[in-house]
């Protein structure tokens, strides 16, 4: 017997958790795939180590050709939202006007997309940082705007009743609170609570479209399934919904497949003072830049840290040096510059179905990097900081592109209904339709857009595509 559903989702993450939920509250049969585990708040690791290797591809050690970025990409039912912070702007004029332009996509307008971003935000609780949340890294990072003269805000995080107890760092390895607004905590849920069923740790291996339905192919805990819907949308991120569609051997008929792969190239420093800074305690992120200079110079500034596996990974050499680097990790502060680039990549496959992401930064990338990196070391050197060091190590997170929108089939993908280019049953609604970077934290965007597409496809299926919001959780600083 064939196990045929309404709509089958490949991934969990922003993208598939709210699709999840808007398409199975019309009563449609919905199957969502996810390649990773499933966890709950009580089984996620506090251990740094196994965190990442346990809900990350690659552990955490994807790279360019290079060999001179890292990217950061969640596999575990939630996806990236399970290890990412949470945050949750809006993007702004800027952003939509690019895309516009490059896209033509006439809904790529804020105020078109506004009714999305607020059905969304419905189903989230929403929390605006306030001072009493600062730590010690963030007291330094506003201090260190005003001798500037540079302007700061307080960031806007996806959070219910966290209460916090001075260990929000271990959050990145999953949040055991149930207090991050991950797609595990909120829409998948809700979904679940609708009918839809998930299937964890299936990787599915290609996808055959037909005239009537879509085949989806893939392996299940090493044995060998077969699902079968009536329309099937993509939802795996850039790098794993372009892989997805590279394996089903699509790139002959989608010429612009892998093409226009972006994120915002993020760069650490790190300074040392002679008073206990102890930055991984408390929120460990609670502000962002908010000075207009910086949007148009092509970079942004966010007071982060990490654990000590990841900050020893962040300085080069070993031995006495390195040694003695870490034992300084209480007086260390950090602040993060990330890059709006320019530069597009691309996603291919080698011979053993292998992703290769070539992934340049260009000379305009890097002389905005190092605009924001020198900003930064200014910043430590009037805070009284006696050293201060920029990782070299380039980390590409907010991973966009490989499956573009557009109208024209030769530079696009999917078209303004999401549709694959002449493949009526086969949809995207993840990041990878990005048309550039936003220079904006995408996670909101991301599930907004998977609310317009829920509509374009209930729509393509003769479905009703609205309901009635709920009120916002938002707590307002």
């Amino acid at each position: 017997m064939k196990k045929f559903y309404d709509y089958i989702i490949v991934g969990s993450g922003a993208s598939g958790g709210a699709l999840s939920y808007y398409l199975s509250r019309t009563g449609a049969k919905v199957l969502m795939l996810e390649a990773g585990k499933r966890y709950s708040s009580e089984s996620f690791s506090s251990n740094e180590m196994h965190a990442n290797a346990n809900l990350m591809w690659g552990g955490g050690t994807e790279m360019n050709t290079n060999a001179d970025q890292i990217f950061l990409r969640g596999k575990v039912v939630g996806g990236g939202t399970v290890i990412n912070q949470c945050l949750l702007d809006r993007f702004d004029d800027v952003a939509y006007e690019d895309w516009r332009t490059q896209s033509n996509i006439k809904f790529h307008k804020l105020d078109m997309m506004n009714r999305h971003y607020d059905e969304v935000e419905s189903h989230l609780s929403l929390y605006n940082m306030q001072k009493e949340d600062w730590n010690g890294n963030a007291e330094l990072y506003a201090k260190g705007f005003d001798n500037l003269g540079f302007e700061w805000s307080p960031l806007r995080r996806g959070q219910a009743n966290c209460n916090n107890d001075n260990d929000c760092i271990v959050c990145l390895g999953g949040c055991a609170r149930k207090s991050k607004q991950s797609t595990l905590e909120t829409f998948i849920p809700m979904a679940e609570s609708n009918g839809m069923t998930l299937v964890s740790e299936f990787e599915v291996a290609e996808v055959i479209h037909g005239e009537s339905f879509v085949t989806v192919q893939g392996n299940c805990k090493g044995q060998p399934t077969t699902y079968y819907g009536a329309k099937c949308i993509l939802a795996s991120g850039a790098i794993g919904t372009t892989k997805l569609l590279l394996k089903s051997q699509l790139q002959n008929k989608l010429p612009a497949l892998g093409e226009n792969f972006h994120c915002h190239p993020q760069w650490m420093s790190i300074a040392f003072f002679d008073d206990i800074i102890d930055s991984h305690k408390g929120y460990f992120q609670t502000l962002k830049s908010s000075d207009p200079r910086f949007r148009d110079w092509g970079f942004k500034l966010e007071n982060v840290f990490a654990g000590p596996i990841a900050i020893a990974l962040l300085k080069q050499g070993y031995g006495h040096d390195h040694q003695q680097f870490m034992q300084r990790y209480r007086n260390m502060a950090c602040i993060e510059v990330a890059v709006r680039d320019q530069a597009a990549g691309k996603i291919t496959l080698n011979n053993s179905g292998k992703v290769i992401i070539k992934k340049p930064l260009s000379d305009g990338d890097q002389q905005r990097a190092n605009h924001g990196n020198r900003i930064v070391k200014d910043m430590f050197n009037s805070l009284g900081a006696y050293e201060t060091m920029t990782s070299p190590m380039r980390i590409g997170l907010h991973l966009m592109g490989g499956c573009t929108i557009g109208e024209n089939e030769l530079t696009s993908v999917v078209n303004e209904n999401f549709q694959v280019h002449g493949m009526k049953n086969l949809f995207i609604a993840d990041s990878s339709t990005f048309p550039n970077a936003p220079g904006i934290n995408p996670m909101l965007t991301i599930l907004a857009m998977a609310h317009r597409a829920s509509e374009s496809i209930l729509a393509e299926s003769g479905q009703r595509t609205t309901q009635p919001n709920i009120a916002t959780k938002e707590v307002v600083a």
